[in-house]
């Protein structure tokens, strides 16, 4: 066989649509510089500017990125209230340049107990890139996975209580219609970095088939060429969603 029809041979190459981050180790590289750890924070708010830049031109039409968690409450209060004020002013010196560059930004997460004003901002780029689709941005703040589902679960029920639906009409669409993320596409790919194994109560329901990338670099070092170098990795693999391998 001929190289050319050899290559017309291979199967098409998988694409990572919708690519969700767990963007990790902020903290910690700061830490290994001897500095406080918003400095980390500040930094990795920096490279979420690069990401969201690249992914475009690599196939990405989703990214849905961890920014905070239901569980980081615990930290110190200094290290919240710095988290708030990054996300804050994140939203005031982007809303321009990701409208200009047709970028659709959005949150998940239970935003009740966040800051009144960070709601306003974040209701307010939402409702001015509404109509944009170059790149959908998804940042889970205040977002866990479990709570996620509960308050999906108190939905349902609610509507039970009140006679508006039967209990055998519940079904996983259903379910997953009252979840955050009812019109996102479940992620083909979840990155994690800074070299920890564990998923962290992030899109529990959504990545039960997605392919995972777990990276040694921290977050404010992950670069374009890493995320792109993922992704072709990610070209190669086999996704069968539960059904066996070809004989």
């Amino acid at each position: 066989m001929a190289l050319a029809e050899q290559r017309d041979a291979r199967p098409p190459e998988r694409r990572a649509e919708h690519v969700a981050i767990i963007m990790d180790g902020n903290g910690r590289w700061a830490t290994n510089r001897g500095w406080p750890r918003l400095v980390g924070h500040r930094k990795g708010a920096e490279r979420v500017r690069e990401i969201v830049r690249s992914a475009p031109a690599l196939g990405i039409r989703w990214l849905t990125i961890y920014a905070f968690s239901t569980e980081n409450w615990k930290r110190s209060t200094e290290e919240v209230l710095g988290l708030m004020s990054i996300f804050a002013r994140y939203i005031e010196r982007e809303a321009d340049r990701l409208a200009a560059e047709g970028v659709r930004m959005r949150f998940i997460g239970d935003r009740s107990r966040l800051d009144p004003r960070l709601q306003r901002l974040m209701a307010g780029i939402e409702e001015r890139t509404a109509g944009l689709s170059l790149l959908n941005l998804t940042v889970a703040i205040n977002y866990g996975g479990r709570n996620e589902l509960m308050r999906a679960a108190r939905k349902l029920a609610d509507r039970v209580a009140r006679g508006q639906l039967s209990v055998e009409a519940i079904d996983e669409d259903m379910l997953e219609s009252c979840l955050d993320t009812h019109d996102l596409p479940d992620p083909d790919l979840v990155i994690r970095t800074s070299g920890e194994t564990r998923i962290s109560n992030y899109l529990l329901w959504q990545s039960a088939y997605s392919e995972y990338e777990f990276t040694p670099t921290l977050w404010p070092d992950f670069t374009a060429a890493e995320l792109a170098a993922i992704i072709g990795r990610f070209g190669g693999r086999e996704r069968r969603f539960g059904s066996a391998a070809p004989a």
